[in-house]
């Protein structure tokens, strides 16, 4: 006979999973606020040059110092996760977003409001892996995956609210007003993570064990080593920075100088580049787990199309067509979750215990080529419309947009290296997966019938 199941468990069960949602919403508004904030620069730019009487390369300042402190953070703050516990580190990051914005809605002179986009980047730091940690402490093992993709999808709904509210409140409320709105959520979502989230059942604030910096470092070199990390590293360096440059601060210059598009138009696009992300997110998600071995082709094949469609709008002669630009939006966005597979080359290349380090090295690739593209802009923009911040033509921005194609080259053939010294290292740490892997990525599939490809 069946053991009988104890109904008040299954209360117990509800009450722990109705907790569970409820921190995960809240952790997730501040995620959400944490994308609203990186991207808002995104259509004040050209306010921006106007306010602070600054030329293209200042205003590429601003995401540049952000983009920096972002990916420079990346490995302290999950540091700081581990010894001080998520909920503490979200609320620190919530509290110096809130304050950020405030100070760059009433910042009058450049210095001031480059000081408060370094603070916004320290701020929007401490977001992601932080939620990340609360799902793997709140959810069962199979809810998780789910969840995690929700909390992306979700998340880059901040871009888009970012693109087309944004526009429509700097233009009614000016942008003190605009930022000091923004700003003002921030309050309410700290007050929600100080009274509704715990660390984990039963512990509202967890406190871990400090490393030592000799163990610190040998984590960081023995994950650096593996050519898998390394992938992993030029994946997202190579997909993630033509998206991440539009939508945090020239896409929305490119698209109403350089295509001569209105402004709200150029809002438009924008949006559905987010929603491309958001679509292409789950769909790529199946693509790994159902052919792991063709991961860095399937990365290499959406670099492939980006830079296509990219060489097609630069080529074009005068303004590209809208359906052309919806295209180019479409394709660059689905870099966006295309470099998230970089992670699962550190998933699986590295064991458990160094896998916070590998997230950590992977996470900086796309962000460094992201600076590297948002200041190099700013600077042909400069160098072929001198003198005129407000002047930037069709031609300068094909200048500017051209130079995507160096930080492409350098990607793509670190990629094609790496994914030949990653199977290399397989093979010689074990024989018998890198056999299956082979044999699986070969064999016929049960739907199609079509062998597979590396």
């Amino acid at each position: 006979m069946s053991t009988p199941v104890d109904p008040a468990s299954w209360g117990e069960a509800d009450r722990r999973l109705r907790q569970a949602v409820v921190i995960w919403l809240v952790a997730l508004a501040t995620y959400f606020l944490a994308v609203f904030h990186r991207s808002s620069l995104a259509v004040a730019g050209l306010m921006a040059t106007e306010r602070f009487d600054i030329n293209a390369s200042q205003l590429a300042t601003f995401a540049v110092l952000q983009l920096l402190v972002y990916a420079a953070m990346q490995i302290p703050v999950g540091l700081l996760v581990d010894r001080f516990g998520p909920r503490s580190v979200l609320l620190t990051g919530a509290a110096v977003l809130t304050l950020a914005q405030v100070g760059f809605a009433l910042a009058e002179s450049y210095p001031v409001a480059l000081l408060a986009r370094f603070f916004v980047g320290l701020g929007d730091a401490m977001t992601f892996i932080c939620v990340l940690r609360l799902v793997n402490s709140w959810f069962a093992p199979r809810r998780i995956p789910l969840i995690t993709q929700l909390t992306g999808v979700i998340g880059q709904g901040g871009a888009i609210v970012a693109a087309v509210p944004m526009t429509w409140a700097l233009g009614r409320l000016g942008w003190t007003g605009a930022y000091l709105l923004a700003a003002s959520v921030g309050v309410f979502v700290t007050l929600g993570l100080l009274l509704v989230v715990h660390d984990q059942p039963g512990e509202r604030s967890r406190r871990g064990e400090a490393m030592s910096v000799r163990a610190i470092r040998a984590s960081l070199g023995a994950s650096w080593e593996h050519p898998g990390t390394r992938l992993g590293f030029w994946m997202h360096f190579s997909t993630q920075f033509s998206a991440t440059t539009l939508g945090l601060l020239w896409g929305y210059p490119f698209l109403v100088r350089g295509e001569g598009l209105s402004e709200a138009t150029a809002g438009v696009l924008l949006t559905i580049m987010v929603v491309a992300v958001i679509s292409a997110g789950p769909v790529l998600g199946w693509r790994i787990t159902v052919q792991p071995w063709q991961r860095s082709t399937l990365v290499l094949g959406i670099v492939a199309a980006i830079v296509a469609v990219w060489t097609v709008v630069l080529v074009w002669p005068g303004d590209a067509p809208l359906p052309l630009l919806v295209l180019l939006v479409v394709v660059t966005g689905v870099g966006g979750p295309a470099s998230m597979i970089g992670f699962d080359l550190g998933r699986t290349s590295n064991p458990s215990e160094r896998l916070a380090s590998a997230t950590g090295i992977i996470n900086q690739g796309g962000f460094y080529a992201s600076l590297v593209l948002v200041a190099a802009i700013g600077l042909i923009l400069d160098w072929r419309t001198p003198g005129d911040s407000t002047a930037y033509t069709p031609e300068a921005f094909r200048w500017a947009m051209s130079f995507q194609y160096l930080l492409w080259g350098l990607g793509l053939l670190q990629i094609w290296r790496y994914r030949h010294k990653a199977r290399a290292r397989y093979l010689d740490d074990d024989p018998e997966l890198w056999g299956e892997l082979r044999r699986r990525a070969t064999r016929p599939s049960r739907r199609t019938g079509q062998a597979g490809t590396r």
